[in-house]
């Protein structure tokens, strides 16, 4: 059904066949909702210890706001947004670097990352990697951005001392996100258009393996142990869980439209975003079965890309043109934050 969304071209165009979404929601309302899995979230399992410090986000939030061509960004701590900033042409995935002085921004319209001072909000280096850049990963240590360009089935690595490519790595087609694993040695590239994740040695920057990973594979996380690839499998309707050692895959089903994946604290539950439904699912990873939702809004409100921290899961929400922030102990919504059109890519300082 979603399979017309996955190619990424033109300046400031969200996902193609975005104007088929009011259609596809209104068709298929009632069967998105009675296949969904409803079961109340804090029934459903117990709550998580709140951290050490007592809970109350903090940091900084940025999002892309795709079809606007800026970036917001957020205070975490209040929910406002305190600034936008121009951040190039069709901005889609971002990461902030290890000391918090930048933020790495791809933009997919202009085959170019902006990199983005911090300090004073502006935009003080952009990068030429491939065409389509759409994904963002920087690696454990800090030193490395490896770019995922979705219209050259390629990944760019830039080192982040030089803002530089120092790397081309040639991967599957339509590659959209990337993840590592804990230790650094292993990127996890998530290729929509070969169903497959590419598996690439960081130290001889060369692809070592293949991993079948479903039909559309988009968003994918690494577990704290490395054992697993959680990757969002967008027109089958379902996350898959990869083993990276064996390549043996468990699906579980999570409604129509899964688009990314992330890691919750201390790595008992994993997330995704669920477009068609308009929530998140919540993925106990003990028994690879979904545990809960937690619903955003009505189907039209496209949860797109999640970033989850200690405090908050941030989700950006296209179609709304919101972002959620969800408390990660309690599964409940605390705050909506209106953003520019198109929200898609979300990084925390």
């Amino acid at each position: 059904m979603f399979s017309a969304l996955r190619t990424r071209v033109g300046s400031g165009r969200r996902r193609p066949g975005r104007t088929l979404r009011p259609v596809l929601a209104a068709g298929l309302g009632i069967l998105l909702v009675s296949c969904t899995p409803t079961v109340p979230v804090h029934k459903a399992y117990p709550r998580l210890a709140a951290p050490p410090h007592g809970g109350g986000a903090s940091g900084i939030v940025y999002v892309t706001n795709q079809q606007d061509n800026t970036l917001s960004v957020i205070d975490a701590a209040t929910y406002k947004v305190v600034a936008t900033v121009p951040a190039g042409v069709a901005p889609e995935g971002l990461a902030v670097s290890k000391n918090d002085r930048r933020v790495y921004i791809a933009n997919s319209g202009s085959a170019r990352v902006s990199v983005l001072d911090t300090a004073n909000n502006k935009i003080v280096k952009t990068v030429t990697v491939g065409k389509s850049p759409t994904g963002v990963g920087l690696s454990p240590d800090g030193k490395s951005l490896y770019v995922t360009n979705g219209g050259s089935n390629t990944v760019s690595v830039i080192d982040t001392r030089t803002n530089r490519v120092t790397a081309t790595i040639p991967v599957g087609k339509s590659p959209v996100n990337v993840a590592f694993s804990p230790d650094g040695d292993t990127a996890y590239v998530a290729n929509s258009g070969s169903g497959n994740l590419s598996v690439i040695d960081t130290s001889t920057r060369r692809v070592t393996r293949k991993l079948s990973a479903g039909r559309s594979p988009v968003g994918v996380a690494i577990t704290p142990d490395g054992k697993s690839a959680y990757v969002a499998d967008e027109v089958a309707a379902r996350v898959l869980v990869v083993g990276t050692r064996s390549g043996k895959a468990t699906a579980v089903p999570v409604g129509e439209g899964p688009f990314d994946t992330a890691i919750g604290p201390a790595g008992r539950f994993a997330y995704s975003a669920v477009l068609g439904p308009g929530n998140v699912s919540v993925i106990d990873i003990g028994n690879h079965s979904v545990v809960g939702t937690i619903s955003l809004g009505t189907p039209g409100t496209d949860p797109f890309n999640l970033e989850v921290t200690n405090d908050a899961i941030y989700v950006t929400n296209q179609g709304a043109g919101t972002l959620t922030v969800i408390d990660p102990h309690a599964h409940k919504v605390v705050a909506t934050i209106t953003l520019g059109a198109s929200p898609y890519g979300v990084a925390v300082s």
